[in-house]
């Protein structure tokens, strides 16, 4: 039981459940690049690549923030601030989580193999991004549209355009949804000198550049399903997108900050699912591109 409790400490710690935020993008890739589902190998390998990656990210991210996050109220009850977890634990998962992903990058092919250092280090680097620009939404957002790009990588063995497209995308939506959640610490950001865009304009302006992110995420969705050759069921998975985005920013005002965890959070994980569902569906079901 002991085993069992730690495991769901470590699990909450890294927020693990967030990981549905960009695996619903990489699948996607992976399909549009497969005409069909990918080989089950391919799959799993995209998925433990997917998963190392972000747990290592994590990870590292609670080690090169625990100063910052002792003083934080809001985040006074994470597991390394309390002691719940050590610094120890963490790196090891780090270096396992880390040895997963290389593994799977040269299980997929020798550009996945070839580029996944450079991938860490952008996901590792980031969690020091708040300290001297204001960039760090887009930043991981960058990170966060490797994801798609890499699945596409995994699949085929080279880039095109239509997967750049796909990660310009997450990544507006990434930046957008991160400086939602950054409201919360204006005033902690700005007493210690961290940088963000919410400390520095405000949570009225810092919102209004969230929402035109998301207006731009949408056009780049339109826009991979051009260039992927997707069709009208795709389509109307983007459509409905828009109320979802429209209700996450309905749930935000400057003066009232108290609902940004479900809009951060809830609210992107549903969009990234529906996301992916629409777009399986119709390279499966409509676009009659089964690869036999």
């Amino acid at each position: 039981m002991v085993m069992v409790r730690k495991a769901f400490i470590l699990l909450k710690a890294i927020r693990f459940e967030h990981t549905v935020f960009a695996l619903p993008f990489a699948f996607t890739s992976a399909v549009v690049a497969s005409y069909g589902w990918p080989r089950i190998p391919t799959l799993g390998w995209i998925l433990v690549a997917m998963v190392g990656a972000r747990t290592a990210a994590m990870a590292f991210n609670r080690i090169a923030d625990l100063d910052y996050d002792r003083k934080n109220p809001r985040t006074a009850d994470r597991a390394l601030v309390t002691g719940q977890l050590s610094p120890r634990a963490l790196w090891i998962v780090l270096i396992v989580a880390a040895a997963a992903y290389f593994l799977a990058a040269a299980m997929l092919n020798h550009l996945c193999l070839l580029l996944s250092p450079f991938a860490l280090a952008a996901l590792l680097g980031y969690s020091y991004t708040k300290r001297f620009t204001i960039g760090t939404h887009w930043i991981l957002g960058f990170c966060l549209g490797l994801a798609p790009v890499g699945a596409w990588i995994a699949v085929r063995g080279q880039i095109s355009l239509a997967p750049v497209i796909l990660g310009a995308a997450v990544a507006l939506w990434t930046a957008g949804f991160d400086i939602i959640y950054s409201c919360q610490d204006i005033a902690f950001d700005r007493k210690h000198g961290l940088f963000s865009l919410p400390a520095r304009w405000g949570a009225r302006r810092a919102l209004l550049v969230a929402a035109f992110n998301h207006v731009a995420t949408v056009w780049l969705l339109v826009l991979f399903g051009h260039f992927a050759d997707l069709g009208w069921l795709y389509l109307l998975g983007v459509v409905l997108l828009v109320p979802v985005l429209f209700w996450e920013h309905r749930m935000i005002r400057p003066d009232d900050l108290s609902r940004v965890e479900t809009a951060s959070f809830f609210a992107n994980g549903v969009f990234s699912v529906i996301f992916f569902l629409f777009a399986a569906a119709d390279v499966i079901l409509i676009s009659g591109r089964i690869r036999i």
